[in-house]
């Protein structure tokens, strides 16, 4: 299985700050507010019972593809296996993991609409910013959320999520790795996965 239980979190968190679009990305002077601001929006607009599943994924997608650095998380969590991946591998991967988390989890968006977010703070750390916050929900104990977050006012991107002292990136890292390994250490294994997976999820 690919998806843990803490990317699932992960995502319940990320599901709490999306709102309808990030419209003043250039007027954020930091990236607290930048985080902040996501959090401010309605998120009734993605969590919308009105909406049909598929204006709900092409609506989460624009979010996740405007909101997070796709290209560069993917790379990351194929580590020591994308030297190894042919180019023709790397198009297909990346591809094929974008429309993966965007399909798996824009339809766990109805569960989450009435969480909120409050940054407590930031700190420098090896060029990026991390913003810490806390995730409150509505029948569950506080969440403690930092967002790796990359990037100047206007261009900030997410990198990383850390639910609770647990990474998503590693942990998605370390899923992806095993499947890998599996297979004999042949990234098409896991292609092979996420194309069975993603095709299972377009039907």
């Amino acid at each position: 299985m690919i998806v843990r239980r803490h990317f699932l979190i992960g995502f319940a968190a990320i599901f709490a700050i999306f709102g309808t679009v990030p419209a003043r990305a250039a007027a954020q002077p930091n990236a607290g507010a930048f985080i902040q601001n996501l959090g401010d929006m309605a998120i009734h607009t993605l969590t919308s019972s009105t909406l049909t599943d598929k204006q709900r994924e092409t609506a989460f997608r624009r979010l996740f593809l405007a909101n997070f650095d796709v290209p560069g998380i993917s790379r990351f969590v194929l580590g020591r296996f994308w030297r190894q991946a042919t180019p023709a591998q790397r198009a297909e991967y990346q591809k094929l993991f974008a429309e993966y988390i965007v399909k798996t989890y824009s339809i766990n968006l109805t569960h989450y609409s009435q969480e909120s977010i409050r940054v407590s703070g930031m700190q420098p750390e090896t060029g990026d910013t991390i913003v810490m916050s806390t995730i409150q929900q509505p029948n569950g104990h506080p969440v403690k959320v930092n967002w790796r977050v990359r990037g100047t006012p206007g261009h900030y991107r997410i990198t990383d999520v850390v639910v609770d002292g647990v990474s998503m990136a590693i942990t998605q890292r370390q899923e992806f790795a095993s499947v890998i390994e599996g297979g004999g250490g042949n990234v098409g294994t896991l292609i092979a996965q996420l194309r069975q997976k993603v095709r299972q999820l377009s039907q």
